[in-house]
């Protein structure tokens, strides 16, 4: 006998359906032991299981892997080194190592600077000036040398794409303040990162919690302004009738969260037309903060409008901002290449710091600078002075800043010649779950069922780095 529709499962639904309810209400009575805390929707704003000042998040992605060696973490051995025959000392072999290399010397200078005697290279003019707000983290090491692999590793746990993206997860766990807005916004370069939109996926999260990604050229989002025939009273009436049309399909169709999110998000795209037009006229700043984001000026402009951008998002309640900036894999000519790239983001970042901080917002707000590896203390020499360095997954230098950050402190410690991390050491998963519970999420209980295990952030489990912490 057939079953009816909404009771005919198969044995893979049934033990969903068990893990859904009676296995989930045992599981997370285990694990969490709290009050569910109750919601109008998947993105109502929520609170997480820790306290925290936090209330966004914004991460500055630099996208190619910059050098730690020449940028926060100086290595005056590499002097003495320079140009002598490159020997791998242990398991820190180069990132891509093949003929014959050489050790290279920095080309920037580097100082300490602010009252933590932070180091940093002397090109960051703007950035030393902030450098007590900042936590410098030194220890963290990833998988891959790889730049697509890499980048999803950094930004979703998993060095192969389809899961969901750090943005995602932190809006699953919290929802977000402004419904009239997108809760998890990107602000890409023209050209996307390498790996392209899987690095804000939703993976297997229902769509809701997808990025949505800004364009960085003309209008920000397409058919933002609806064309003038068509009034905000004939839009609410052809969206009434699709909500129509829709939820008779929804009906013979139930559990279908792709189309509930298809409708969800025609209705935010209605109210966004309302609230983003006003937030993306960055000319209703002062010409003095626009001034310190550096816009007006060729080299800063376009990062620092995306800056900008990013503190009026979070200041309207948007949850998680991601910005990018690239290319920083300099395998040749580090001192143009990265002297150029520093020269963009400095004063932008540096702006940014500064006005969240006024603005009494740097408290409850996570900045967190970072590319996808580190970068190599040799390199084959190409001819002339064209030094570079190759990508390194041993070492990397990452800051924090923000409330809860263990600010004007250096954590962990890299090798003579920045080969390898040897202090305060953590996988990139560690990083993630210290990322989580900095906004008052645990990646442990943070999970959702998908094929057939509750997943989570970190893949399978890791730990908080206290030493990031204030």
């Amino acid at each position: 006998m057939k079953l009816p529709m909404n009771l005919d499962m198969d044995r893979r639904q049934c033990l969903y359906g068990l893990g859904a309810s009676i296995g989930a209400v045992a599981f997370q009575t285990m694990l969490a032991g709290e009050e569910q805390i109750p919601s109008e929707g998947p993105l109502a704003a929520k609170s997480g299981p820790f306290p925290s000042k936090i209330k966004s998040c914004i991460f500055l992605t630099m996208e190619g892997g910059p050098s730690h060696l020449d940028t926060f973490d100086p290595k005056p051995k590499l002097k003495e080194l320079h140009l002598q025959e490159f020997v791998r000392q242990g398991e820190a072999k180069s990132a891509m190592e093949s003929g014959k290399r050489y050790y290279v010397e920095s080309p920037f200078r580097f100082r300490r600077a602010g009252d933590s005697g932070a180091d940093i290279a002397e090109n960051w003019e703007h950035l030393a000036h902030r450098v007590d707000d900042l936590c410098f983290y030194r220890g963290c090491q990833v998988d891959s040398v790889n730049h697509p692999t890499a980048m999803y590793q950094l930004n979703t746990g998993n060095r192969f794409a389809g899961d969901p993206a750090v943005g995602a997860w932190v809006t699953y766990g919290l929802g977000t303040v402004n419904q009239n807005l997108p809760a998890y916004v990107v602000l890409p370069e023209v050209s996307y990162p390498q790996g392209g939109a899987a690095n804000w996926s939703n993976g297997f999260l229902p769509g809701h919690f997808q990025g949505t990604a800004f364009r960085s050229q003309g209008s920000p989002i397409l058919d933002l302004r609806p064309r003038a025939e068509f009034t905000p009273a004939h839009q609410r009436k052809n969206l009434d009738l699709l909500a129509k049309l829709n939820q008779k399909h929804a009906n013979q169709h139930p559990g279908d969260e792709t189309l509930a999110t298809r409708m969800e998000s025609y209705e935010l795209a209605f109210r966004m037309q309302m609230e983003v037009p006003q937030i993306l006229d960055l000319d209703q700043e002062t010409a003095s903060t626009q001034q310190s984001y550096g816009i007006g000026q060729p080299e800063t402009e376009a990062f620092g409008r995306k800056c900008l951008l990013a503190r009026r998002l979070v200041e309207q309640g948007v949850r998680f901002v991601q910005l990018y900036a690239g290319t920083w894999d300099s395998h040749d000519y580090i001192q143009r290449a990265h002297g150029n790239l520093v020269r963009q983001v400095d004063k932008p970042i540096a702006g940014l710091l500064a006005d969240l901080k006024e603005r009494g917002m740097l408290e409850e707000t996570l900045v967190v600078w970072c590319g996808e590896f580190g970068r190599s203390p040799d390199n084959g020499v190409r001819g002339g002075t064209a030094y570079g360095r190759d990508h390194n997954p041993h070492a990397m230098t990452i800051w924090l800043a923000g409330g809860g950050v263990n600010a004007g402190h250096t954590v962990g410690a890299t090798d003579e010649t920045g080969a390898e991390a040897i202090e305060c050491v953590h996988h990139i998963r560690d990083l993630h779950v210290t990322l989580l519970r900095l906004m008052g999420l645990d990646d442990n209980k943070l999970t959702y069922f998908h094929g057939g295990r509750f997943k989570q952030l970190s893949q399978f489990g890791g730990q908080v780095i206290k030493e990031l912490m204030s």
